[in-house]
């Protein structure tokens, strides 16, 4: 008999188990990793199962394509927590687990008795992730949210407007989701070396629009950076240029980028125009191209 174990021996999460309860996608998208790396990671649904079972198109009912590519690699356990017996099924399985993942409400969790003050005096090793959309001693704490809210919130939308042709569009794919869940793996992979250290649990939480927030600031912060109060000196100019796009060719689109100044010496001078390079100094240094970014970019088209 195949059990998650004998699965998963010599993968570096083997042995650790990780109780899901979590839907949609950022917090799937975490365990769904962190079973990649060997964790026996049990999906706990409601009858009802995820929502995401039902996004896209089906084979079967209920398996469709983005709840299968989240949740592979996991066992699965249906539970109606509104019956006392299940909610007394996940206090025992988190006597014996290592993780417990959730973006359920914390009002919710309280009620069903699923809440950190609960669980860890079943297990005092436990680490309790608690999935928000907003930090809960923030000014929008316990609101829910979705991936374009949250894109919307952090200024992708304007960003692309800015790049593009003035009309704000979303990124076509789950960006947020997908790259606040990759904080979820790695805040549970430092918890899990401080457990082993230790020999203790603790509560993370990880909320979805400050996580997002500083990564996506971290590019466009820009001249904000130094406290100017200037709000239109927020962004990258080099990521923000109109003309930093696949660029036409007579057979087709090409990417491409020359980016330090032995690239932009080596391409100058490959296409002919070395004389350019040594007469015009918005080429010759980050500094310059930066501020010369659009008309840099049209000369590469």
């Amino acid at each position: 008999m195949t059990t998650a174990a004998t699965r998963n021996a010599g993968l570096p999460l083997s042995g650790i188990r990780i109780l899901d309860l979590t839907s949609v996608i950022m917090g799937p998208f975490a365990t769904q990793m962190l079973a990649e790396y060997g964790a026996d990671v049990v999906k706990l649904e409601p009858p009802e199962g995820d929502i995401m079972r039902e996004m896209g198109p089906h084979l079967e009912p209920g398996m469709g394509p983005v709840y299968l590519n989240l949740n592979r690699g996991k066992r699965s356990v249906c539970l109606d927590l509104k019956q006392p017996e299940s909610r007394e099924v996940i206090a025992r399985a988190a006597q014996a687990s290592d993780v417990f993942v959730t973006n359920m409400r914390k009002k919710a969790l309280a009620k069903l008795g699923l809440d950190w003050d609960t669980l860890r005096r079943h297990n005092p090793r436990l680490i309790y992730v608690f999935l928000a959309g907003f930090a809960e001693h923030g000014p929008d704490a316990g609101k829910p949210a979705y991936d374009d809210l949250i894109q919307g919130m952090v200024g992708l939308p304007g960003l692309v407007a800015r790049a593009a042709d003035g009309r704000p569009r979303y990124l076509p794919l789950n960006i947020a989701d997908k790259t606040v869940g990759l904080y979820v793996v790695q805040t549970v992979l430092a918890a899990l070396l401080q457990q082993r250290r230790a020999e203790q649990g603790q509560y993370i939480e990880v909320p979805m629009y400050e996580t997002m927030a500083s990564f996506m600031l971290s590019d466009h912060l820009g001249a904000a950076t130094f406290a100017t109060n200037d709000a239109d000196q927020a962004g990258n100019p080099r990521l923000l240029s109109a003309y930093r796009r696949p660029y036409r060719t007579v057979d087709g689109w090409i990417c491409t980028i020359v980016y330090t100044d032995r690239h932009w010496e080596s391409f100058m001078r490959l296409v002919g125009d070395g004389e350019l390079w040594d007469r015009d100094a918005r080429f010759r240094s980050m500094a310059n191209r930066t501020k010369h970014i659009d008309a840099v970019y049209a000369y590469v088209e």
